[in-house]
């Protein structure tokens, strides 16, 4: 008998149609994986009371350039545009490998803090080969269950941002994927992040899908999103390329025309919708319905805490209204009843068993399902702010927070217990505020150097 721990008498969510939920029930984790769920387990084993609490698979963010954290809200009022030139030109270049680091220590830490269990990292930021090193320590020591998808340097917008010359570094890449991932087993897996279409020129487009392929990596790309991207009409050039499959993720979608909604999803491809982003930045609206419509499974990420914050309930909530205040304007506009609305079970589905089957983990996470990985979230129900509770779906998609989120297990391992970190929380901040410093201090010189 492995290490174990018992979850007892918690309202599960398992979030796996089979199962459904138990209230109350028990949750019965050995060593990494859940071993049961039920009623009145019984086993030699840690035991720790969650009556009065909500169990919950971890959520799983599908989309963060977690690299920003040092610029935590540093861009509150930009728009997508505003984004390009305040982020991308200005601090991106000036991002030394150990502000990599310490972005990516507390961005992950952060993730933790708020439940969030699975992450796939949109590393747009290896300036050098010393950089995506960087990252890939920061997610290890924080022990997050991570998707680490390599992207471009960012060392000037006009090279690298639009009809790019310059394709990711495929000798680099082949580096990464022999030195840190050569098992897809592990805690940390790799994926490639790329520009795609419009923003790189055909024979880069080409040559990144030919690497990830070659290499056996799953693909993430920034699709018809706000006034340019939204143009570009990206998926039916990769159609024309034949380079569409179900190897690669499509991130916002919120101006695809109808035909490339059937190529996507004749295709096999996956959908991650950041909808805070989209609502705010103007990239478009959330296409959590049309998506759905095309019988596709959307999941949600946060994408930049540069603009927006770097929880899973805002992005759920922001969905949500966003969707529901979409959809009953054409009803109003029809005068008839509205019908057919998004549910707040649905909404927990695409933050969490959508969200692993986006990142290609579903076989180890998105629901309690015994034989998965254990990567468990508790969230503590008895707070004011979620009492009474009347049904525990809505209890966490509407009323829940950061401050609710209890204990956290990714992997078998407790990360956080009675609402604190188990973590260096002050030498990640300590870390995260020095890098911070120096990038303000550097965008000054070099700003003071061009006056």
């Amino acid at each position: 008998m492995g290490n174990r721990i018992l979850l007892r008498g918690g309202h599960v969510l398992t979030m796996d149609p089979d199962l459904g939920d138990f209230a109350p029930g028990d949750v019965l984790i050995e060593d990494d994986r859940i071993l049961s769920v039920g009623y009145d387990l019984d086993a030699d084993a840690e035991v720790i009371d969650v009556a009065g609490r909500i169990v919950i698979p971890g959520f799983v963010d599908t989309h963060r350039h977690t690299w920003e954290a040092a610029l935590r809200g540093c861009a509150p009022n930009a728009t997508l545009d505003d984004y390009f030139v305040e982020i991308l030109d200005s601090f991106a270049p000036l991002y030394r490998p150990e502000d990599v680091y310490a972005s990516n220590l507390a961005g992950a830490l952060e993730c933790l803090n708020a439940g969030i269990t699975t992450l796939v990292d949109w590393s747009h930021i290896n300036n050098t080969p010393e950089h995506p090193d960087a990252a890939i320590q920061g997610l290890q020591e924080a022990g997050i269950r991570a998707q680490y998808a390599y992207g471009s340097a960012n060392t000037s917008l006009a090279a690298y941002w639009f009809d790019s010359t310059i394709a990711v570094p495929a000798e680099d890449v082949r580096r990464v994927r022999d030195t840190y991932f050569s098992s897809d087993s592990g805690l940390l897996t790799m994926a490639l992040a790329t520009r795609g279409p419009g923003f790189c020129v055909d024979d880069v487009v080409r040559a990144e899908w030919r690497l990830a392929r070659e290499l056996g990596l799953p693909i993430t790309v920034h699709v018809a999103m706000g006034r340019l991207a939204g143009r570009f009409g990206m998926v039916k050039r990769l159609h024309d390329m034949g380079l569409l499959g179900p190897d690669t993720t499509y991130i916002h979608c919120c101006y695809f025309t109808d035909e490339e909604w059937r190529l996507v999803a004749d295709s096999g491809g996956t959908i991650s919708i950041a909808p805070q982003v989209e609502v705010q930045m103007g990239h478009g609206w959330p296409p959590v319905v049309k998506a759905l419509e095309y019988g596709l499974r959307p999941s949600l990420s946060i994408d930049v805490v540069t603009t927006v914050p770097g929880d899973m309930f805002t992005q759920i909530r922001a969905a949500f209204g966003a969707e529901r205040a979409r959809a009953n304007a054409v009803f109003w506009e029809a005068n008839e009843p509205a019908t057919g609305l998004l549910t707040a079970r649905q909404m927990l589905e695409m933050a969490t068993i959508n969200g692993a089957h986006v990142a290609g983990l579903e076989d180890r996470t998105g629901s309690l399902t015994p034989g998965k990985k254990a990567d468990v979230v508790v969230i503590d129900a008895t707070a004011l702010n979620m009492a009474p509770v009347h049904n525990p779906v809505s209890a966490v998609t509407l009323c829940a927070d950061v401050s609710n989120v209890e204990t956290v297990i990714v992997n078998g391992v407790i990360r956080k217990r009675d609402g604190k970190l188990l973590a260096d929380v002050a030498r990640a901040r300590a870390l995260v505020e020095a890098s911070r410093d120096h990038l303000l201090g550097e965008l000054e010189k070099r700003r003071s150097a061009a006056a």
